[in-house]
Parts: C-alpha cells; sequence; structure tokens
C-alpha cells in the first residue's frame, strides 16, 4: 500500500523499547510519532508544576531519540486527530493504554470516532504488569488487600510479559504544517525553585536504563532493609521514569528476576507489585483521589488551619524529620519513600488536616506525581483506603529520625540551620537547653521554628477523634 501511514500516539511511554503499541505500528510503511498536551480534558488531573517539568526534558530526550520526527501539538486530542486523519493519508492509530478515569472516558470516544472513519485503532497496555480488570477474586470482585492481590491475583494469573526489543527502523513521517516545538508547550514553570530539579535528574530512557543500573550496582544488595534510611543509596529512584514510560516495569521486572532468587529482588518486586494495586483500586473506584474508600471516614473530623498547613508545605514545622522531608521534596521534586510516610502521618495525625491537602500538594511538586499511586497512597496514610494502615498507627518523627536517620545526616543536609546540634538533640531541637542552643547559633523561633504543635499531645488528640469515629460508627 503506497500510502500505509500508522500513527503512534505517545502518551506516559516515552520510551522506543519495549514499547507495545509502537511495535504495531512500525509493521507499517511509514509512523507518524505523536504527542499531545490536553490541555481540554483533564481538568484538575492536568500535570502538576514538577510533572510538567519532567516532562519536558522527557519529550525533548524522546524527540532526540525519534531523529526529530515527534510531530507535537497542544489542545484537545479528538480535534487534533481527527483534523490528521484529515489532512494526512493515515488508516491506523496505535497508543498504550492511560488508566486514569478522565482519560479512559476521552480515549473510548476517540475511538468511536476514529471506527466511524474506517481507521484502525488498537490500545495496548505498556505500563503495567498486569491489566486492572484481569486480577480479580474468585467471586469476581476486586481485591482490597495487598497480600492475597499480590501472591494469589498477580503472581498466580501469569508471568508479566517479556518486553519487547526497539525497533530496529522506523519510516518516519513528520507534520511540518502544524507541529508545535516543545517549548511551544509552555510546560516549564515560572518559580524559581524548578531551576533545583535538573541537578538531581537524568531524564529519558537514557536516564532511565542509567538508573536501573546504578540501583543494581550500589543498592540492590542492601534494598529490603536499607529502603528505609533516605540518607543511603539503597532506593531505585525509578518512579518518575516509570510514570512516564522512560522505563516499562516489564524491563525492570524481568532484570531483577532473571538475576536470581534474592530476598532483595524478592521484596522490590512486592513494591512494583503495589504499584499495580494502586491501579487495581483506581481502576474499580474511579473516585479513589476524592472519596474515602472507608466510607466511615466521611465524617472524620478534620481541622481547618491555613497556617499549619503553609508551614507544612515549607518544611517550617519546627520538626526537623518533617521539615527535611518537606525541603528535599521543594528542591527536589522527589522524596524518600519513609519520609513521605513520616510527613504524611504528621499532617494526616498530628496536624488533623485533610489527607486531600496533602495528595493535591505532592501532585503539584513531585516529578512522579502519579494519580493511581498518590491517591492510593494518601488514603493508606490517612488510615481510609484499602488495606490500609490503621488509624491510630502514627508515626512519631522524633523516633523515626532516631532510628531510620541516626546520625542525622539527612536532616543536617535538608535543615541546615540546625546541623550544629548534638544528635542528642538533632531531632528535638526544643529539647535542648538554652546554653545548647546558644553554642549552636540557634534561636528557636527566629533561625528555625519552634514547633507548631506537640507531638504527644496532638498524637492523643488523633487518637480521640478516631475514638469518637468509631463510635459514631457503631
Amino acid at each position: 500500500m503506497r500510502d500505509d501511514i500508522a500513527i503512534h500516539w505517545f502518551r506516559n511511554d516515552l520510551r522506543l523499547s519495549d514499547n507495545p503499541a509502537l511495535f504495531d505500528a512500525t509493521k507499517h510503511k511509514s509512523v507518524l510519532p505523536i504527542f499531545i498536551l490536553d490541555t481540554t480534558n483533564a481538568g484538575e488531573y492536568a500535570p502538576g508544576r514538577a510533572s510538567m517539568w519532567w516532562l519536558n526534558y522527557s519529550l525533548i530526550s524522546l524527540k532526540e531519540s525519534l531523529l526529530g520526527n515527534l510531530s507535537i501539538y497542544k489542545g484537545n486530542p479528538i480535534e487534533i486527530i481527527t483534523d490528521l486523519v484529515s489532512r494526512l493519508p493515515i488508516n491506523s492509530i496505535y497508543w498504550n493504554r492511560s488508566y486514569e478515569p478522565w482519560v479512559t472516558k476521552r480515549d473510548k470516544e476517540i475511538k468511536k470516532i476514529l471506527k466511524s472513519l474506517n481507521l484502525v485503532v488498537k490500545s495496548s497496555n505498556g505500563s503495567l504488569l498486569w491489566e486492572p480488570w484481569e486480577i480479580n477474586k474468585e467471586d469476581g470482585t476486586p481485591y482490597k488487600v495487598f497480600t492475597p492481590f499480590f501472591r494469589k491475583g498477580c503472581l498466580q494469573t501469569r508471568s508479566p510479559r517479556q518486553p519487547l526489543s526497539k525497533p530496529e527502523k522506523i519510516n518516519y513521517t513528520y507534520d511540518i504544517k502544524k507541529s508545535l516545538q516543545i517549548d511551544q508547550l509552555n510546560l516549564l514553570p515560572k518559580a524559581k525553585w524548578e531551576s533545583e530539579l535538573g541537578q538531581h535528574c537524568v531524564i529519558g530512557e537514557k536516564g532511565a536504563y542509567k538508573r536501573l543500573e546504578r540501583f543494581i550496582s550500589q543498592g540492590l544488595d542492601q534494598y529490603k532493609e536499607g529502603r528505609n534510611f533516605p540518607s543511603k543509596p539503597y532506593v531505585s529512584r525509578l518512579s518518575p521514569h516509570l510514570r512516564f514510560g522512560e522505563i516499562s516495569p516489564n524491563q525492570v521486572w524481568h532484570t531483577l528476576v532473571n538475576m536470581g532468587d534474592d530476598k532483595n529482588i524478592n521484596h522490590f518486586c512486592s513494591e512494583l507489585g503495589w504499584r499495580e494495586f494502586s491501579y487495581n483500586l483506581l481502576y474499580h473506584n474511579p473516585d479513589l483521589p476524592k472519596r474515602n474508600l472507608q466510607s466511615k471516614f466521611d465524617n472524620f473530623p478534620w481541622q481547618e488551619n491555613r497556617m499549619a498547613l503553609k508551614a507544612w508545605q515549607k518544611g517550617q514545622t519546627g520538626v526537623p524529620m518533617v521539615d527535611a522531608g518537606m525541603r528535599e521534596l521543594w528542591q527536589t521534586g522527589y522524596m524518600h519513600n519513609r519520609v513521605r510516610m513520616i510527613v504524611g502521618s504528621f499532617l494526616v495525625k498530628n496536624l488533623r488536616l485533610h489527607w486531600h491537602h496533602g495528595e493535591r500538594w505532592f501532585w503539584d511538586t513531585l516529578v512522579d506525581a502519579d494519580l493511581a499511586n498518590n491517591s492510593a497512597s494518601w488514603q493508606w496514610i490517612a488510615g481510609c483506603g484499602a488495606d490500609a494502615a490503621p488509624y491510630f498507627r502514627i508515626f512519631n518523627p522524633i523516633t523515626q529520625g532516631e532510628k531510620f536517620d541516626p546520625n542525622g545526616d539527612y536532616i543536617r543536609s535538608y535543615v541546615p540551620e540546625i546541623s550544629n546540634l548534638p544528635n542528642k538533640y538533632l531531632f528535638c531541637p526544643w529539647e535542648a537547653p538554652a546554653s545548647v542552643l546558644d553554642s549552636s547559633g540557634i534561636k528557636l523561633g527566629q533561625t528555625y521554628p519552634e514547633p507548631i504543635i506537640n507531638i504527644r499531645v496532638s498524637r492523643e488528640k488523633a487518637l480521640e477523634a478516631f475514638k469518637s469515629l468509631k463510635e459514631n460508627n457503631k
């Protein structure tokens, strides 16, 4: 066929290797690779500032891999794609599925329209190890507890598919007439803090491989226990690469399991399983970002305190472990997972501010912000989600710091104004004698905040609130 052009629509799959939809598109004579920044359908779930920053550089990397042949658009995908097929001799369109509810709704509409135009339309799974609708209990209902979901539902269903190779050759078509330049998408935020993010990331498909290789050589052999220590290099830092599809979970999974049976590898694979669990929850509960999975929490007595929320967001709570985590997030677009639990618990349990505040802040400031993971994780820490941490499990930021940052390296890195404190008082400066504060150059309330809340008292009030919740739901 002389005019056999297929569109490959890049979305959360910004890579050439192990890309099922791209693999199908390359069976045609020519491929038109496109990316569309949807400014119409996402609403409040449009990417946050940190995600947009990452996306900008990921698209640059992808375009280089495609030898410049990435046609870029901004607007409503329905209008853009129908315009393309009206102008160019396109007979097929391929994409890898996204699972956000608003995307699923949009894609169904697009499929319907394109099929009415007699085009071949095919979507594939390029983002998950298992499709969410494949993993259910024997009675057909979705799992609500992780362990049986992963061990029985996932591992006993089928092994994740083997990764596909990078296409050896792609014959490209490029839309000279209407394609935009990447900078015309205006992805880079104007705030100054994002300028620091690039110091901490190598973005794109090559960067993802380098990050995986670095994890295997420097972190994997200590992962199961070492992943709890935020100053240590025992985590993968693959989350933003997975979020944007610069590497697939299948590639990560098979790279690791092919290395052998090991407790660290098995534990990391179970963490990939948690990612799958989050997507399963979102698929079966489209209102996961908004509504408590446990309805009894609909009556929880949340507090309203704008000043406390602002202090938490900026890392100015006066509680060093919390502040270190929130500053790491602000400065790097990333936060260590152990610390995410600590700062999350502090927000929803010590401050008793609604988990929606945390979900929205992380959505805007995390480079790995992912609707399924972000929503499920905040519901988990708040105690209102599936397989959630009990509400009465309250992380003490002092003891958590002492246990997982025993030498204070993490805190001193992000809260340098208290770095001269001896370890005895580093996690609770308000308990230091005046002489120690003076010799360390610290004036609480001036050079570093007084704690905005009493840890012990706030814990007691949180337990009272939980008790009242139980009594009201009898």
